[in-house]
């Protein structure tokens, strides 16, 4: 209700401000940068096929969320490490008028890494996954993996690039950002949005975004080594 709100009262600002201007532009805009996106053209069908054996590398495994089993294991190959577990909203960072403490009961305005100015990171505009903390079971750093690395987040038919934004729970796995939620067309609510399961995260090795918050940079960098991931033997 509140971005409804806040929607229909910017709208009307501008068209008492500017009657020549149609107020369709901005609503359609904002519709299209929101849609289901499949980035790049490398398929969510090739990766998958390079993930369907484990060779587990954590030295045991993660839940899904508090309370639940603990069955998933982080596996990996010479090029990456990869999970396949649910995906729960991270709305930490700079708080915005979809991530703030009214919308998200557990949010922090503040993420593992930052940008380049020295701001968090912001949960609705940039795409990024969270790693456990570093403990006995995994280490995410052991595995050449670092705030800024590029991940290739797969559900159903849908590839998104991401970078390693947060850190969270010690036996926790399977989150992402707002920002990566929206894209892969999962619900994004920070209270009841997510899905139980179904979401590939493929974490590349040595790789790195600089800025972190350059998603673009995320694309071209993570389309090049998922084809060179796709093509290893």
């Amino acid at each position: 209700m509140r971005v409804q709100s806040l929607t229909l009262v910017a709208a009307g600002a501008a068209l008492l401000a500017a009657p020549t201007m149609s107020p369709q532009v901005e609503p359609s805009a904002r519709q299209e940068a929101l849609a289901p996106r499949h980035e790049g053209d490398v398929l969510a069908a090739d990766l998958l096929a390079k993930v369907r054996e484990c060779t587990q590398v954590s030295h045991g495994r993660y839940r899904s969320d508090e309370g639940r089993p603990a069955t998933i294991p982080v596996c990996g190959t010479r090029e990456a490490v990869f999970w396949k577990a649910d995906m729960d909203i991270d709305c930490d960072g700079q708080p915005g008028v979809r991530c703030n403490r009214d919308t998200d009961p557990a949010f922090t305005d503040a993420t593992a890494y930052q940008q380049s100015n020295g701001r968090q990171l912001n949960a609705e505009r940039l795409p990024y996954i969270v790693v456990p903390t570093p403990s006995p079971v995994w280490d995410y750093r052991a595995s050449d993996i670092r705030g800024g690395s590029v991940a290739a987040v797969i559900y159903r038919d849908r590839v998104q690039y991401a970078v390693v934004g947060d850190v969270g729970p010690r036996n926790i796995i399977g989150e992402a950002s707002y920002a990566s939620a929206e894209g892969l067309g999962i619900p994004s609510d920070p209270r009841s949005g997510g899905t139980a399961s179904g979401v590939t995260y493929i974490v590349f090795k040595d790789s790195q975004v600089k800025p972190i918050e350059d998603h673009a940079a995320a694309i071209a960098t993570g389309e090049r080594l998922a084809r060179l991931f796709v093509r290893a033997g």
